[in-house]
């Protein structure tokens, strides 16, 4: 699939089906998401368009939406065993639009056709009402064609008069919910190595073995190398939850993620021969994103036990992490990555927390992170 340009939605249903889920039989589920994210879209969609100019997030959160109502739109035509790519067709064949030819694209077609609007859109709320009345239909009986290219024709409108660009919000999607879903692939990681074209001073190490060491004042002590590295840790809180072993979180993002502004200031490895990075990607502000996302994360893990008989982490967390981290290179890393780092680093973090210390043991080249008894040392 192209990574510019138009996107067939053939394509799209085909390559979002594996993350679909839920029961392949059972309708009420994806109605009721579908109609979920129309409420996201009514919220979301009048801002953009209002506020544009004072609130640029906006488009994103819109995109967002709009995304997420296609995925359930896709499961629903899945289910119904209508082709996507169909229930648009016929959405797009009424008097408001006409297809005109365009020279397309991709390299398997030389001519496509493009569905022009020749009316002027309707107001947003008039819009996003029949959007609502649509999606509401949908949930009054079991839905029949006409009533799926119904929701469609109207989801259409609301693209338009929201003025977001259709193949954006269908990549967008697809790029969310694979990188949600999937395990990532080798593949898909190809480039996700932040500091590989650095010399060995300004990588993150790509082997390493922290020594974490809780003494009897009930600090705790990194080593690596055999030289002291941070500062002694405690939990400073009067309820005594182990954050003084939180370092293993930054070293988990390293190992897994390639990506840890607080272990490069840590280390001395920040990419200084590269201002734009220094700067931008391994400053004070990386730093702190960094260490406000770890303590909002601990935060949500000290009421699960810490991840606990844990295999996966809640959407609503990952979606969370992928905002904190925007505009940093780390925002690249599938979700489903971030998901690996933390259920590994919380399972390090357990057995650091029980034991009063250990061993932390990364590997970049392949992307864990272990842990090993003090008494093990060689």
């Amino acid at each position: 699939m192209q990574k510019e340009g138009s996107i067939l939605l053939s394509d799209y249903a085909a390559e979002i089906e594996t993350t679909d889920v839920l029961n392949s039989t059972d309708f009420f589920p994806v109605l009721q998401g579908l109609y979920g994210e129309v409420g996201g879209i009514m919220a979301t969609a009048k801002k953009h368009i209002r506020e544009t100019s004072a609130y640029p997030g906006f488009k994103k959160a819109a995109e967002e939406e709009f995304g997420d109502t296609l995925w359930y739109l896709a499961a629903l035509c899945r289910r119904m065993q209508i082709p996507l790519e169909e229930v648009f067709a016929e959405a797009a064949n009424h008097g408001n639009f006409k297809n005109v030819g365009a020279a397309s694209d991709m390299a398997e077609g030389a001519l496509a056709y493009i569905a022009m609007p020749i009316t002027e859109p309707g107001s947003v709320d008039t819009t996003l009402v029949v959007l609502g009345q649509s999606a509401a239909a949908l949930l009054g009986h079991s839905p029949t064609r006409s009533d799926v290219v119904s929701f469609a024709r109207a989801y259409l409108d609301a693209i338009r008069t929201a003025e977001l660009v259709f193949s954006d919000v269908a990549r967008g999607n697809l790029r969310k919910a694979r990188g949600a879903f999937l395990d990532p692939q080798p593949a898909d990681l190809i480039g996700l190595d932040f500091d590989r074209g650095f010399g060995d001073e300004e990588q993150l190490p790509r082997h390493f073995k922290i020594k974490v060491n809780q003494r009897g004042s009930g600090k705790s002590y990194l080593q690596w190398n055999g030289v002291f590295i941070g500062d002694p840790l405690t939990d400073n809180i009067a309820d005594r939850d182990g954050y003084r072993f939180h370092d293993v979180f930054h070293f988990s993002y390293a190992a897994i993620l390639h990506w840890s502004p607080v272990i490069r200031a840590l280390i001395k490895h920040k990419r200084k021969s590269k201002p734009k990075y220094d700067e931008e990607q391994d400053g004070g502000r990386a730093i702190v994103v960094e260490e406000g996302l770890t303590a909002w994360i601990f935060s949500k893990a000290k009421e699960l036990n810490f991840f606990e008989h844990q295999e996966k982490i809640s959407l609503g967390i990952l979606k969370t992490i992928g905002e904190f981290v925007s505009g940093y290179e780390v925002e690249a890393c599938p979700l489903k990555l971030w998901e690996r780092a933390i259920l590994d680093g919380y399972a390090v973090f357990r057995q650091l927390k029980e034991n009063q210390g250990g061993w932390i043991i990364g590997d970049r080249e392949q992307r864990t992170i272990q842990y090993m008894p003090l008494e093990l040392e060689k």
